[in-house]
């Protein structure tokens, strides 16, 4: 048996991520990457997670309900088509690893049904990091929200930048990741699933999220 590297403590920050399978695709369409969200959501609590409230009418939004008992703190997240990145703090003893069971399992048993498969979904257990310095942590915010550049351009980290109007605008437009939540151009059901209040407050308001993105997507500038 495996045994992880990083042990987590109430108060402390982590960056966790995973991914498919041999880097297969684990979100295809709208309806995958809503549900993964919905499960960052509902999974994040100390009562019994029950898969059905998720699975209700079209009129039912599982963002409803109130989650008031939480196990974790999310501050940023996003997904991508293979995998995913969560800015975590934990709010109860195990509760890193409770939630991470519950979101990991849900979509799991959601994905194999959709698409009629079985065996792992996952590349093994999720992985970790202790953001244990203040530059670090603060770091990691624009390090997850800039995750998706990669979607239009692979390489930009390593070539730079070549149309910043064209990446802002694709960050303003993709919905499956917390940057608009940060900008605050309008309350989405989905923004329940941060909760900025359990982490430092960087930026306090939404020209001042901008301005950091800036500046890390000007420093890969070609």
């Amino acid at each position: 048996m495996s045994i992880r590297k990083v042990s987590f403590a109430p108060g402390e920050y982590y960056h966790l991520y995973n991914r498919g399978n041999d880097k297969r695709k684990i979100f295809h369409d709208k309806q995958d990457y809503g549900y993964f969200m919905k499960l960052l959501y509902n999974s994040n609590s100390k009562d019994n997670f029950k898969l059905h409230y998720l699975q209700r009418s079209k009129g039912f939004s599982p963002f409803d309900l109130e989650n008031n008992d939480q196990l974790v703190s999310i501050g940023a997240y996003v997904l991508m088509p293979n995998h995913f990145h969560i800015l975590i703090t934990q709010k109860t003893d195990s509760g890193i690893s409770k939630f991470m069971q519950r979101l990991s399992t849900g979509y799991a048993m959601y994905y194999n049904q959709k698409y009629k498969r079985t065996g792992s979904l996952f590349e093994g257990k999720f992985k970790s990091e202790h953001l244990n310095t203040d530059r670090y942590l603060k770091y990691i915010f624009s390090y997850i929200h800039l995750n998706i550049i990669k979607i239009i351009d692979n390489l930009w980290k390593e070539n730079g930048i070549r149309d910043l109007d064209g990446a802002l605008k694709f960050l303003n437009e993709y919905q499956y990741s917390s940057y608009l939540d940060y900008l605050n151009n309008f309350a989405r059901p989905v923004s329940k699933i941060v909760n900025k209040k359990d982490f430092p407050d960087y930026f306090p308001t939404a020209k001042m999220f901008q301005k950091e993105i800036l500046i890390w997507l000007n420093y890969n500038k070609s």
